[in-house]
């Protein structure tokens, strides 16, 4: 692994996710011009990235300490843009008042705020099929293009997360068991978790293994992420989270933090992070980032 510390290395993914995003978005000079500029107010200038940065990962756990080669890099940042449009698709509907009616996001009024309803529904479909257009352009074989195109569309449809946000909204005021809950997570949140560590993989070419220590890390991980956005919905203030806090509760949603305690809570995401831990162990060095970024999601205040 890189002598360079993980809060820079993440960083350096994240200032390349950004750029790579904005060389793909469409510029506001073009018209539509106000489709666009909302299409980039929603993408751009905020997010941790996080997916982006398990897209990168998990392709440097695949190349098991080889040197990545320009088309592998040029693949992987491709693949990380996509799961980041999907991922800022699916907060702009997410946030519209049919569905959670959130006024702010990353600190920022939502799109459908700053723009309107019409305008936001737009960007938000219009980042959609721009992500696949992201991943048919790799330069990788095209056997592995179609593997990632169709890990991705798997995991935003309704079998991931738009079933998983179906089933959020159906669940409103319904006491939920924990089963029924981590399926619910599993599909919503985790999903896209997955699709990025996977798609890592499937990018940089990794062997049967690599993948089965992959997919185990990636179950895990999504879960995890799903329980510490649960805990920080009751610990954290609004200004920490970039969002509204407490809307969980006030919308009288399930959430793990309702059903296991906050000490349940706690103890499940310890389970998960060793987890995912040890899923990588057969991985060796190379999944070290990997395990870095469980330790992040684990330990994130935002």
């Amino acid at each position: 692994m890189s002598s360079t510390s993980f809060s820079d290395w993440l960083q350096a993914r994240v200032e390349q996710t950004e750029t790579v995003l904005d060389q793909s978005l469409p510029p506001v000079s073009q018209e539509p011009a106000r489709l666009h500029e909302a299409m980039r107010y929603s993408v751009l200038g905020g997010g941790k990235r996080v997916r982006a940065a398990l897209v990168y990962a998990a392709g440097e756990a695949a190349l098991q300490g080889k040197p990545m080669a320009a088309a592998q890099l040029k693949a992987l940042e491709l693949a990380a843009a996509a799961v980041e449009l999907i991922h800022a698709y699916s907060l702009v509907h997410d946030d519209l008042p049919c569905m959670d009616d959130d006024k702010l996001r990353r600190g920022r009024p939502t799109t459908h705020v700053q723009f309107d309803e019409a305008c936001a529904m737009l960007a938000g479909d219009a980042l959609q099929p721009l992500a696949f257009e992201l991943l048919a352009q790799m330069p990788i074989a095209p056997a592995l293009i179609v593997q990632a195109i169709t890990q991705l569309a798997q995991a935003a449809g309704s079998a991931g997360m738009a079933g998983g946000q179906a089933i959020d909204c159906e669940s409103v005021g319904i006491a939920l068991d924990r089963d029924q809950l981590q399926e619910m997570h599993s599909m919503k949140t985790g999903a896209m978790l997955q699709a990025s560590v996977l798609l890592g993989g499937i990018v940089a070419g990794a062997s049967s293994t690599v993948r089965n220590g992959l997919e185990e890390y990636a179950q895990a991980v999504g879960l995890a992420f799903q329980v510490v956005d649960d805990i920080l919905d009751v610990t954290a203030d609004t200004a920490t989270l970039g969002k509204t806090a407490g809307k969980d509760a006030a919308d009288n949603k399930p959430t793990y933090v309702s059903i296991l305690g906050m000490d349940g809570s706690r103890e499940l995401l310890g389970a998960l992070n060793e987890q995912a831990q040890l899923a990588l162990r057969p991985l060796g060095p190379a999944a070290a980032r990997l395990m870095q970024l469980a330790d992040y999601i684990v330990g994130r205040n935002h």
